[in-house]
């Protein structure tokens, strides 16, 4: 930190009396305060010197001279004057500064010398902390017992409760990249997910690992002046060592997860035998019920799924998942799903590199649900649902429910895009781009009344009644037919 620091502090209350731009930049490395005549050999280069001037007498340049030549000569970087002795800093003292070229700073009555010291130290632990560093700080036996929980398997909740437990009652949290609480200490009140950083003061810190931008792992300390910074980058680095170990079980779920929905995804009807093995090597009970999702990003899946709560039970391939919804799961699982999205969609969108598909673009990360199955045999149907639901997604509405396909429009927007493409224009292009089809968008619109129609084109009735005639010639369609409006409504909404 520097003295211009202090000088911006509004509690303190501090007063510049002299000091050049380039004086009060130079870095400040501890605090030392005296009130001797000639303090030199109990100073050290970069300290700030604090003095309540008991050592003054009125009138002695002489003797303000020897003082302030001696912080001089040890390299100090500004004397903090205190004015409740004098009733003010005498002019004498400011002279002394100018001419050595040591920063005078007024200390008012109402602030005391340790307010100033610590504002001085707990500015260097926040500086601290924003630099990475390796150095241990937590205690031997502390460190000891961590890495002992590490070799036999503890999980983060009792890692978190044991590094921090010397520390007394602080909050922390490990929290994913979209806020999820992997683990938090017993005083930490349970917090909403959003993602880290996002909150204004604290300390994040985040943890260095192999990852991707859904999971990120992130230490998080609501009061930054709790714990030393150097103890949060070691307990940060503990649980790196976590996750570098967790990776192979990770890595081995996922494998799994992928057999299952190959089975899934595999010609003719799948062998009960086999779904039931791969459903037992993916860690899923037999019976159901089920529900296949699928996604854009089978990390971002994994993280979504991992908001539904300790007790979901799922498993996760390369781009899709069979949860099992059994006693006590979640009915509204979309639902759920739905309000944690946006915060996928912003790690995707602020990903630094390409490892998140599409990054930047929001409307890349989607999700179909397929409706729930009552048997592994009901998987496959769930899949295919899934898929589809996927394909109707879209920038307005990113995750689709099987369930939710309840208007035409919505059940098209999951047909692929080339074959609405080649039934839009099989049916309607012989209409052109014109009036006739504009006529036949307007006539479907107000419910083939030709009298509204009319008043909508601002055209005769007669007209009307002309271009109707010559979209059914054209299309070969009877618009008094039900099936056959439904025919044009749909080619229109293909197109």
């Amino acid at each position: 930190m520097h003295v211009l620091d202090l000088l911006q502090s509004d509690s303190l209350g501090l007063t510049l009396l002299w000091g050049d731009e380039d004086l009060l930049g130079q870095e400040v490395n501890g605090v030392t305060a005296t009130d001797l005549e000639e303090p030199g050999r109990f100073l050290g280069p970069g300290e700030l010197v604090l003095s309540g001037l008991v050592w003054w007498t009125a009138g002695d340049l002489a003797k303000a001279d020897r003082f302030v030549s001696a912080l001089a000569a040890a390299g100090a970087t500004a004397l903090l004057a205190g004015e409740e002795t004098h009733g003010k800093v005498p002019d004498e003292l400011v002279a002394a500064c100018r001419a050595h070229r040591v920063p005078l700073v007024a200390v008012p009555a109402r602030t005391s010398f340790r307010a100033v010291t610590e504002a001085v130290y707990l500015r260097q632990w926040g500086d601290l902390s924003r630099r990475p560093t390796r150095l241990f700080a937590l205690p031997e036996n502390v460190r000891g017992e961590l890495s002992g929980l590490l070799e036999g398997g503890a999980g983060p909740a009792e890692l978190l409760d044991r590094a921090c437990a010397h520390l007394g009652p602080v909050a922390c949290y490990l929290l994913t990249a979209t806020g999820r609480t992997v683990a938090r200490t017993p005083s930490a009140p349970a917090v909403p997910a959003r993602r880290p950083g996002s909150v204004r003061g604290g300390v994040t810190l985040r943890v260095e690992t192999e990852s991707s931008p859904y999971d990120a792992w992130h230490l998080y300390v609501p009061d930054a002046d709790a714990a030393p910074p150097r103890v949060l980058h070691e307990i940060a680095e503990v649980f790196a060592q976590y996750r570098d170990g967790q990776a192979r079980r990770v890595a081995a779920g996922r494998a799994a997860g992928q057999e299952l929905i190959g089975v899934l995804s595999g010609d003719g009807p799948a062998d009960p035998g086999v779904l039931e093995e791969a459903l037992g090597a993916a860690g899923l009970p037999a019976g159901g019920p089920y529900r296949v999702l699928v996604a854009t990003s089978g990390d971002a899946l994994a993280e979504a799924l991992g908001h539904l709560g300790e007790a979901a039970r799922y498993a996760v391939g390369d781009s899709a998942a069979v949860l099992y919804e059994g006693p006590g799961a979640d009915g509204d699982v979309t639902g759920r799903l739905r309000s944690v999205w946006p915060l996928l969609q912003a790690c995707g969108a602020a990903a630094p590199d390409a490892s998140a598909p599409d990054a930047g673009a929001d409307t890349a990360l989607r999700l179909g649900v397929g409706s729930s199955a009552s048997g592994a045999q009901g998987l496959r149907a769930s899949l295919g649902q899934a898929r589809f639901a996927l394909a109707a997604a879209g920038p307005e509405a990113p995750v689709r429910g099987v369930e939710q396909l309840d208007t035409l429009a919505e059940l098209l927007a999951g047909v692929p895009r080339e074959v609405r493409s080649v039934f839009g224009t099989r049916t309607l292009g012989a209409l052109g781009e014109g009036m006739l089809r504009e006529t036949l968008e307007v006539f479907l619109a107000n419910n083939c009344s030709w009298t509204r129609t009319a008043e909508a084109l601002h055209l005769h009735v007669n007209t009307v009644h002309y271009r109707i005639e010559r979209v059914e010639t054209l299309t070969g369609r009877d618009l008094s037919r039900l099936d056959h409006k439904l025919d044009l409504y749909a080619a229109l909404r293909c197109l």
